[in-house]
């Protein structure tokens, strides 16, 4: 009887939008997870003739779940201190590669590290990227498993420029002499430490020595020179020759068997300013600076906005390792959902489309945190209590055509009939 079948139906979708309202309650602490909303719509309609205006009378045939919507908008940051965590604020989904090589996306960053290096979700699935060569990030590259696994090295380079903030006391006597000390790296990333010889030879005036160890370069004995010159002090104690660099320091025949080196060292800044001054004050050095440096290794990592994962190497260094990136579809909700916290494209959701964080479409990343479950707990029980009270007035409904076909058929059945 089409009487049954209408409130039937009803039973039918009120039920199924309870699993929905279940389903989000059961993941409301899930990370990344997306609310989700039972959408209804009548069935088809039996036509009963007209009225004498013309207009059709139509007995609608019930209801069915027309459909199911997922609620893409962000879940609130949870700051967890864990430097494989990420969040996406924004548009886009994180591209992960089951070891069969299926790509999923997911919302879900609450990555680990795999024994090879990895960053990889809780099913095992490799977080893609662009891959970094010598700290610099290829975005025109294919995508690759982001590594940020302790064997990674920071390979060394050489110094090639040097300075030091040294004063030379403008009381010192002919003769007196002061020694700074430099370490510079060579190709093989090797540290050197160079002697800086100053002696005052009048006033206003000094020569200098550079030396390094005979060890160095595989002798013995007396330091080898590799650099002298004089040095001239205006009556301020500014330095007036030379000025801007001193080039042509070489080093050659090191023990290691790295490279020669070709060094310059700077006397004064970019604006003229001297480096190298000569004040009635001790003699002393403030600081120095070189551009080399030795290989490291990874000792940390941080997750940028852009999604540049950042290493912090044993030798001071800090390089990109590689890029998260991060996928965004014409029609997230065409998506297919798989389970785990995962979607797989289909054709209503389009293909994806693939980019850099910050850039374009896609949101920002936030590393050493998660994205919570985006489940509002007070609209689930609202909904639950509209959706249950839907399902009590379609089985009264029933209750109250089954009554009301037993007493039609007690009619049928009393005496006389």
């Amino acid at each position: 009887m089409s009487s049954f079948s209408i409130p039937l139906s009803g039973l039918s979708a009120t039920q199924q939008a309870l699993n929905v309202i279940s389903n989000n309650l059961a993941n409301l602490n899930t990370t990344g997870f997306k609310d989700q909303t039972a959408n209804f719509q009548d069935l088809f309609y039996q036509n009963m003739g007209t009225t004498g205006a013309g207009d059709p009378v139509q007995v609608g045939a019930g209801s069915k779940l027309g459909a199911i919507s997922s609620n893409f908008t962000n879940g609130s940051l949870n700051n967890t201190g864990v430097p494989s965590n990420v969040a996406i604020t924004g548009n886009g989904f994180f591209i992960v590669q089951s070891p069969n090589g299926t790509i999923e996306y997911t919302r879900a960053g609450n990555f680990s590290v795999n024994s090879a290096g990895q960053l990889v979700t809780p099913e095992g699935q490799t977080v893609m990227g662009y891959p970094a060569v010598n700290g610099v990030v290829n975005q025109s590259s294919t995508l690759a498993p982001i590594q940020v696994g302790q064997s990674a090295i920071s390979p060394p380079v050489a110094t090639t420029t040097m300075q030091q903030q040294t004063n030379l006391n403008a009381t010192a006597n002919v003769g007196d002499t002061y020694s700074a000390p430099l370490t510079v790296y060579d190709s093989l990333g090797a540290p050197h430490v160079l002697s800086f010889n100053f002696t005052n030879t009048g006033p206003g005036a000094w020569s200098y020595q550079i030396t390094l160890p005979a060890a160095d370069t595989g002798g013995t004995g007396n330091p080898t020179v590799i650099a002298t010159g004089n040095l001239t002090f205006d009556t301020n104690g500014n330095l007036t020759s030379p000025t801007g660099s001193i080039t042509g320091i070489n080093i050659t025949g090191l023990a290691d068997g790295a490279a020669n080196m070709n060094l310059s060292w700077a006397v004064t800044d970019p604006n003229g300013t001297s480096l190298l001054t000569q004040v009635d004050s001790p003699s002393a050095t403030t600081s120095t600076q070189q551009n080399g440096y030795g290989s490291g290794f990874l000792e940390s990592y941080t997750v940028e906005a852009d999604g540049t994962v950042e290493g912090q190497f044993s030798n001071g260094q800090v390089q990109a390792l590689g890029q998260i990136a991060l996928a965004n579809f014409a029609n997230p909700q065409g998506m297919q959902l798989q389970g785990g916290d995962s979607y797989s494209p289909t054709l209503a959701s389009g293909a994806a489309v693939v980019g850099a964080p910050q850039s374009g479409v896609f949101g920002t990343l936030t590393g050493g945190a998660l994205e919570a479950s985006n489940v509002n707990i007070s609209t689930e029980f609202t909904n639950l209590i509209i959706t249950e009270r839907a399902f009590q007035a379609d089985a009264r409904m029933i209750t109250t055509l089954d009554s009301v076909t037993n007493d039609t058929i007690n009619l049928q059945a009393a005496p006389g009939n």
